[in-house]
């Protein structure tokens, strides 16, 4: 069977990698790829949210499932124009349809959402430009720091975390006015915040049945320490040594299931992945958001440590009988550290040659922000390269990446030393 991959990601090339470890595909293709997918498939160089070109693409390479990596094509309804369409109907797309990527696509659905359904969160109030002075109010009725979340996709930046009420006041003003980030701010959720340690759970649904894949925590900021900028993600841990059974077992049954019957109930017929991000406070589970696909770094670290064919899971989720595959995951640690262009997230240069990741020998170098130029490797994003390892202990997977990535070069590349400092 030929496959697509829609995104040009380290997460798009981590699916590659995993799904030519099955023995059911013949040609797989990515739309527009990376240099690291480019060596192991082949690229197609058109817009994940350009569907005529997607169905030109699909029609003419006889593409028989499609997988879905960003946010932005589901939330757009990639998978609701291939059903609309008589020629692509029955060409399975693994990945929501609109309503259900409205759980990323809106803050505002999202906790409504987890509202109905009784799933733990924080409390929280929406507000517009027309009701600005009671958005003022309710920040009065909270504690600092104070969360404001731009309700629609604003590229990982719609968040603003504030210790001054006079600041947050402002920032509120800034965002529903001014629309300090366009149109995904002219609704902002304000929401309390939440105490505890970050952690992910990823979970792979065919709408009734489903997989909880293995957890992952990720590092957000670009400096040592967690301080600094907040980036795409630095880098990223699996399995994640707080979320011990008992808290996993917690999460299925306050988390995982309300979601799932939630959509279910609300006629939502649900089919991809659903990364559940989390804060462990003290044991107890609060989702702090919903995203409707893989995460990235995190794909980095889960998928290799998925031992099932993964092309096997994605037909139960088309075919809804997820609930007859087999699954199993590695004991074993992934740890994964991500190289960055200098002066990212902020401004940053393209097209420098990257050198020496073909000699790595004992780590997977996933390819996100590459390009190939004149028969050369060259920089083409802010998060270059993801830098994969495995070892018995999160000490041992990290000490073999950081190894790798001593062979590796690229003028101004960028790092962080510390990823799990705070896990080991």
């Amino acid at each position: 069977m030929n496959v697509l991959i829609l995104g040009s990601g380290g997460r798009e090339h981590a699916f590659a990698v995993k799904l030519l470890e099955s023995n059911k595909i013949n040609q797989l293709f990515v739309a527009p790829g990376n240099a690291g997918t480019d060596k192991i498939a082949n690229n197609i160089n058109i817009n994940p949210t350009d569907f005529e070109a997607l169905k030109k693409a699909v029609l003419g390479n006889d593409i028989k499932m499609v997988v879905v990596g960003p946010e932005a094509p589901l939330v757009e309804g990639v998978h609701d124009f291939f059903l609309g369409d008589k020629e692509l109907k029955n060409i399975p797309v693994i990945g929501p349809k609109k309503d259900g990527a409205l759980l990323e696509g809106s803050k505002d659905f999202s906790k409504q959402f987890m509202q109905k359904h009784g799933v733990p969160t924080a409390r929280y109030q929406s507000f517009t430009k027309h009701n600005l002075e009671e958005g003022y109010v309710f920040l009065e009725t909270l504690q600092p720091p104070f969360v404001l979340k731009a309700d629609g996709l604003a590229g990982g930046k719609g968040v603003l975390i504030l210790d001054s009420l006079e600041e947050a006041k402002a920032q509120l003003k800034e965002m529903v006015s001014n629309q300090k980030f366009g149109e995904a701010s002219s609704t902002v959720v304000i929401e309390e915040f939440l105490k505890g340690i970050e952690l992910s759970v990823f979970v792979l649904t065919d709408g009734v049945n489903y997989k909880i894949l293995p957890s992952a925590k990720d590092y957000k900021r670009i400096g040592e320490g967690d301080a600094g900028l907040n980036t795409g993600g630095m880098g990223a841990i699996s399995p994640v040594p707080f979320a011990d059974k008992a808290f996993l077992d917690k999460v299925e049954e306050l988390v995982v299931k309300p979601t799932i019957t939630g959509l279910q109930k609300d006629g939502i017929d649900y089919r991809g992945f659903i990364f559940i991000g989390l804060m462990n406070d003290n044991g107890n589970p609060s989702v702090v958001e919903y995203n409707v696909r893989m995460g990235d770094p995190e794909t980095e670290v889960v998928l290799p440590r998925i031992k099932s064919d993964l092309f096997d899971l994605f037909e139960g989720v088309a075919n809804q009988n997820l609930d007859e595959k087999s699954f199993s995951v590695t004991d074993k640690t992934a740890t994964t550290v991500m190289l960055v262009a200098g002066g990212y997230p902020e401004a940053y240069e393209k097209n420098k040659e990257i050198t020496g990741f073909e000699s790595v020998d004992e780590s997977f170098v996933f390819h996100a922000g590459t390009a190939t130029k004149d028969d050369k490797v060259v920089t083409n994003g802010g998060r270059v390269m993801a830098v994969t390892s495995f070892g018995d202990t999160i000490e041992e997977a990290l000490e073999k990446s950081y190894r790798s990535i001593d062979k590796i070069h690229f003028d101004q590349m960028n790092y962080r030393k510390d990823i799990g400092f705070d896990l080991v």
